[in-house]
């Protein structure tokens, strides 16, 4: 019974979304114009960002030589305090929603893994779709309206990013309404970093699926955790644990598995696997730019939803006026119009990113980042296997164990992670007893 509810279920999906399994992935298309390649397009975006970035910080440079804080005045002040030298940054964490404790009150046990399977299955359902929804947008054919003309693919990842954004946008403003939040201190310009990155991680992750398979995608991310720890060690000079080498190997090793053996699926050339090799790469260089300077932002006492709201402004701002500059918005939108379902599909996908981002914040806030660590690789692994289900990728054996062998060092991480702060906190339990 439990097989049966489980392949309709599955059916369902595939109705749903209009997954043809038999339908290959289409190998990387050669580029019939120069408008087509990767590299030309990544610039123009850029260059498009530039239209709002240097005005930005002339103005903003102005605003500074001037000294405009003690000598402003006008309607016009606030708006620039704000936006240029922000707020006096003062300790509101007993303000901060996110910083108080995980648990309000003594809730019951019951009720705490009611709340685990909520946080749980509200980020496997969000993500899940989500990945799903990524890999039939950028990869598969939307069939024609008329009888007799070929089916259109939706090229522009630049696109999908905006859609998330507005939506993301919007989640994160109501929410910020309807509850109480920390006083905000951060001058408004310092969210354009982590926007501008998070934009170009984001594209990179639209783009990379023209060139490889959603399971090598996730592979990819799954081990950045390498070229982190290089990075570390190389310019920061940090020292690691043993533990950590082991499942930096271990992961490496999963990862080459897994693409060696799966070496001969619908690659058109070796040039489409260096391309994406290369955005991927450039993937993971923006997502580690935007992660550490939100970090860096936190010292300001927001909160998390606050964050969200600042980046994904200046994201929507930098994201639309590209698109009105390329007239990518208005052929995007004429896309929509000839296919309904891709309307609902980049809606569904906006969704899912929104939504995801809160049950992220929440789960978080509620049990800590181990636990949201655990649930996110287990969505990973799903990801995966989903996706082979669903849009018939093929994996050997060896390719298999690979994948094992990368989710098993990651679990690894965690537990090691995990018993580490708990020897600290007996540590130094320790030396609170002896003091007494």
């Amino acid at each position: 019974m439990r097989s049966a509810a489980r392949s309709r279920s599955l059916l369902l999906l595939v109705i749903l979304l209009g997954v043809s399994a038999e339908e290959p992935p289409p190998a990387a298309s050669s580029p019939d114009a120069w408008t087509d390649f990767w590299l030309l397009r990544f610039m123009v975006n850029v260059a498009g960002y530039g239209t709002i970035l240097i005005p930005g910080y002339l103005l903003i440079h102005y605003f500074k030589r001037r000294n405009y804080l003690e000598t402003g005045r006008g309607i016009c002040f606030p708006v620039v305090k704000s936006c240029v030298f922000g707020h006096d940054s003062k300790s509101l964490a007993a303000d901060d929603p996110t910083s108080s404790a995980r648990v309000d009150g003594d809730p019951s046990t019951t009720q705490q893994a009611f709340k685990l399977l909520f946080c749980a299955a509200g980020l496997q359902i969000s993500y899940l779709t989500w990945g799903v929804l990524q890999e039939r947008v950028m990869t598969r054919t939307y069939s024609a309206s008329e009888p007799g003309t070929p089916g259109e693919k939706f090229r522009d990842s630049q696109f999908l990013v905006f859609m998330n954004r507005i939506l993301a946008l919007t989640v994160a403003g109501i929410y910020c309404g309807l509850t109480k939040q920390p006083r905000h201190g951060a001058p408004m310009y310092k969210y354009s970093f982590a926007s501008l990155s998070n934009i170009l991680s984001s594209w990179c992750q639209y783009e990379a699926l023209k060139f490889i398979s959603f399971p090598t995608q996730v592979l990819a991310k799954a081990s950045k955790v390498i070229p982190v720890m290089l990075m570390g060690k190389l310019v920061s000079h940090k020292s690691y644990e043993y533990w950590e080498y082991l499942t930096a190997v271990l992961i490496s090793v999963g990862v080459s598995m897994f693409l060696l053996s799966n070496g001969g699926g619908h690659r058109a050339s070796g040039v489409t696997t260096f391309s994406g090799v290369v955005i991927l790469a450039g993937y993971i260089v923006f997502d580690s730019f935007t992660s550490n300077w939100q970090d860096s932002l936190f010292k300001y006492k927001m909160s998390s939803v606050q964050m969200m709201f600042g980046v994904n402004l200046f994201s929507c701002l930098f994201t639309v006026f590209s698109l009105l500059e390329q007239g990518a918005l208005q052929d995007a939108i004429r896309f929509m119009s000839r296919h309904p379902d891709f309307a609902f599909h980049a809606a569904l996908l906006s969704v899912c990113s929104a939504f995801g981002q809160l049950f992220i914040f929440y789960t978080i806030n509620k049990f800590g980042a181990a636990i949201f660590t655990i649930i996110m690789t287990l969505r990973q692994a799903l990801a995966i296997l989903l996706s082979c289900l669903l849009y018939g990728h093929p994996v050997t054996p060896v390719g298999a164990v690979g994948v094992a062998v990368v989710f098993l060092a990651l679990f690894l991480r965690v537990y090691a992670r995990g018993r580490m702060k708990k020897k600290g906190k007996k540590a130094a339990e320790a030396v609170v007893i002896q003091k007494v």
